[in-house]
Formats: structure tokens, C-alpha cells, sequence
């Protein structure tokens, strides 16, 4: 497991986080290492907010504990950035059958990481089926059913251009008429500028939640932790669009970065559940804060 973290965050922890360790290799701090270490922070991915908070909680440390080594430095960073990740919540998939909405921007990893979740669920025992709701491209459906195939998955399918409503309401009641555990709708990858995709997904949400009293149980937004800050603005959309209840992460072995956890978890305020640390179908981790700590920051930071 911890691996497999290591060489999913192989990419971040030999870029900004991975240089953190040789400006804090000095044997005193300076005020060019406040500096360069705030830098380092912001081009992690971490925003400027979540950067001065480190910062601001290190300096009153200095003050308070006498810091004056780089290696107590070192160690104080590492519980101030812990501090920042919260453990994901149990995820219960309740319901007869339990709904998940998943939602994000086209080119997130968001067909992917429904087929990885379907197969994760399958793995524990769940009787899986996919709704491919996202039909306004036909080439998502035609996606979404070869992941399905590799995944041994059960899928409900529209017609290209059709009613993602209809798809999601079907896939529902043949859950239900079949004994179906888990049903997990894909959505169209709406870009937050665009009103009338946005107003297309609350409808989708209202279908489900008629055709299901009570779902859906969660939505899931996938993030691509490639696309660093600017996501963020696009997440909020989804938030205000629909009651959005956790974020995945993908492509978190893609980034040079990494930062981009603790800013969703600040800016945000929503929990990170899993993680994305490679293209295959076995490559969804759940949000290990501790396992991302020890990957993204070389053993010299700690």
C-alpha cells in the first residue's frame, strides 16, 4: 500500500515538495528560508491562503518553541501540513440500492474513475450497475462502456443526444427490479460557465431523487490534480450546483505538485475519498493523509 503511494507520488515528491528538503537543509534559518519556502508552497499547489496559514503557524512555533534549527523546522512543516488533511469519512453505501452522482469537467479522469470505483465495489462484495447519463457526447458513452466491459460491469445506456434524466431513472429502476447494490451515474463534464449544463445537471439530481426517495446518497466530484488552482473554481460550481459531498482526486500520479489536497480541504471544505495513482482499473486508493504526507515529502523533510 505504501508503495504504491510512493510511486504514484514519485512526480511530486521529486518537484516543489521535493526542494523543500534542500532549503531546509541549512543549519540555521535565515529569512531567504521563510522566503523560499512560502514560494515552494504556492507552487505546490497549495494556493496563497492555505500557504500563509503553514506559515503564519510555523512563525508563532519559532516564536513560542525557539525553532532555530532546519531540522526542527522540518518537523514542525510536516505536523502543519498534517494538521491540514482530514482522514476520509466511512463511506456507507446504503440505500436499496445506494445512488452515486458522480460529477466533474470533461477531461477530469471522470469515466475512469467510475469504472475503478464500480470494479472497487464489486471487489467488496457490492452488485454494481452504471448509468451513462453523460450523453451529449457519444463518444463518453462509448467510453464509459468499454471501461465497463474491462471492468466486468453492468451498464444502462441512452441515445446520443438524449435525456440524461431518462438514463439515470433507468438505471434505477433496474437496479431495483434486479437487486442491484450500488448504482453509479456518470454525468456530462459540465464546464462551470456554461448555465443551462449546470441548471441540466440540478435536473438529473431531482430525477434521481423521484425515482429513489432519499438518493442520491452522494454525489462524488473528480478533480484532476493536474490542473492545480484553477479547478478550484470549477468545484465551487459544482458545489453550489448540486449538494456535492466529497472529492476524488484524480491523476494525483500525473502532477508535478500535489498540493492541490489540502487547498480542497480548505477552500472547500469538502473530504478528499480517494485518490487516483495510476491508469488501472486497480489504481484508486482511499485517501490515506498519512500515505500522502509520506509520498509527497522525501524522507529528508521529515
Amino acid at each position: 500500500m505504501l508503495n504504491k503511494w510512493k510511486q504514484g507520488l514519485a512526480k511530486t515528491s521529486k518537484a516543489a515538495f521535493g526542494q523543500i528538503a534542500s532549503i531546509l537543509g541549512v543549519t540555521e534559518i535565515t529569512d531567504q528560508t521563510w522566503e523560499d519556502l512560502e514560494d515552494l508552497l504556492i507552487q505546490s499547489d497549495l494556493g496563497i491562503v492555505t500557504s500563509e496559514s503553514v506559515l503564519e503557524s510555523l512563525w508563532e512555533r519559532e516564536r513560542r518553541e525557539g525553532i532555530t534549527t532546519a531540522k526542527d523546522l522540518r518537523i514542525a512543516l510536516h505536523e502543519e501540513l498534517r494538521k491540514r488533511l482530514d482522514k476520509p469519512p466511512e463511506i456507507a453505501l446504503t440505500g436499496d440500492p445506494a445512488v452515486i452522482i458522480v460529477v466533474g469537467v470533461n477531461g477530469s479522469g471522470k469515466t475512469t474513475t467510475i469504472a475503478k470505483l464500480g470494479k472497487r465495489f464489486t471487489e467488496t462484495g457490492k452488485q454494481v450497475i452504471l448509468g451513462a447519463a453523460d450523453t451529449y457526447r457519444a463518444a463518453a458513452v462509448d467510453q464509459l462502456e468499454i471501461w465497463a466491459k474491462r471492468a466486468n460491469l453492468q451498464i444502462i445506456s441512452g441515445q446520443p443526444g438524449g435525456d440524461p434524466g431518462a438514463v439515470a431513472y433507468d438505471a434505477i429502476h433496474s437496479a431495483k427490479s434486479r437487486g442491484f447494490d450500488v448504482v453509479i451515474i456518470d454525468t456530462a463534464g459540465r464546464l462551470h460557465t456554461r448555465h443551462n449544463l449546470m441548471e441540466e445537471l440540478k435536473k438529473v439530481n431531482r430525477v434521481v431523487s423521484k425515482a429513489l426517495p432519499g438518493a442520491p446518497h452522494h454525489v462524488w466530484l473528480v478533480m484532476d490534480a493536474t490542473t492545480g488552482q484553477n479547478a478550484l473554481q470549477q468545484a465551487r460550481a459544482f458545489k453550489e450546483a448540486v449538494n456535492v459531498t466529497g472529492v476524488i482526486l484524480a491523476k494525483l500520479d500525473s502532477s508535478a505538485r500535489g498540493g492541490m489536497a489540502f487547498a480542497i480541504q480548505h477552500d472547500l471544505n469538502l473530504p478528499i475519498l480517494f485518490a487516483g495513482l495510476g491508469e488501472g482499473l486497480d489504481d484508486l486508493e482511499l485517501f490515506d493523509p498519512d500515505a500522502f504526507l509520506d509520498g509527497i515529502l522525501s524522507k529528508e523533510t521529515k
